[in-house]
């Protein structure tokens, strides 16, 4: 037997304060902050005990647990609320996976384009009900609150909802109408695969 301990109450959730680096080191699943190491995976705490020095403590997911975001990840996700600072996000897909359960994320102001961050308004570069393909910058806290960024080419609006409440796509005729400043992507990139919308259907597989 090998010097791993797993306890069956020891489940930990992402973003969770496992100890102080003072009484162990982090291995995997797990990163340090503010001197205390934190779970970055749901899953079984596993601890390791080190000849000299301090314990190694690890998080392992399980084997039936749902694909979780990670930094670094793209990610898709529904627009919920928006105000001056920052858009929030209801998580749907991680890459071309859908998960079971809807994390929430941030799109902060400063994190929505690359270049003139100053300039950038939140209300004119995502609404309510937009389509967004994002990625993961930071894990966020225990809330699950992950931060996302959308400053590269490839990120952005990939279904839009107009102020009047309708859905376009890039490279659609309802498309031309949405303001320039909106952070949109020509052509759309869903991950379920698909580049055509009716209006009245769903924007995605099991999106209302």
């Amino acid at each position: 037997a090998g010097p791993w301990q797993r306890k069956p109450l020891t489940y930990r959730l992402v973003g969770e304060r496992l100890c102080s680096v003072d009484e162990a080191t982090a291995g995997g699943g797990t990163y340090t902050r503010h001197g205390f190491i934190f779970s970055s995976l749901a899953g079984c705490l596993e601890k390791r005990s080190e000849d000299n020095g301090l314990p190694v403590v690890s998080v392992v997911r399980d084997a039936e647990s749902q694909l979780l975001p990670d930094v670094g990840a793209v990610v898709t996700c529904k627009v919920c609320s928006i105000n001056s600072r920052f858009a929030k996000v209801h998580i749907l897909y991680v890459g071309s996976t859908p998960l079971k359960s809807t994390f929430r994320g941030t799109i902060r102001r400063e994190d929505i384009r690359a270049t003139e961050k100053d300039k950038v308004e939140v209300y004119k570069s995502f609404r309510p009900g937009d389509i967004v393909l994002a990625k993961v910058i930071s894990l966020g806290d225990a809330q699950s609150n992950y931060l996302l960024s959308t400053a590269e080419n490839e990120l952005g609006v990939v279904v839009a909802r107009s102020e009047a409440g309708r859905d376009g796509v890039p490279s659609s005729d309802s498309f031309a109408s949405f303001p320039p400043e909106r952070q949109l992507l020509r052509p759309p990139h869903l991950p379920c695969g698909g580049t055509q919308f009716q209006e009245g259907e769903p924007l995605m597989p099991g999106v209302p």
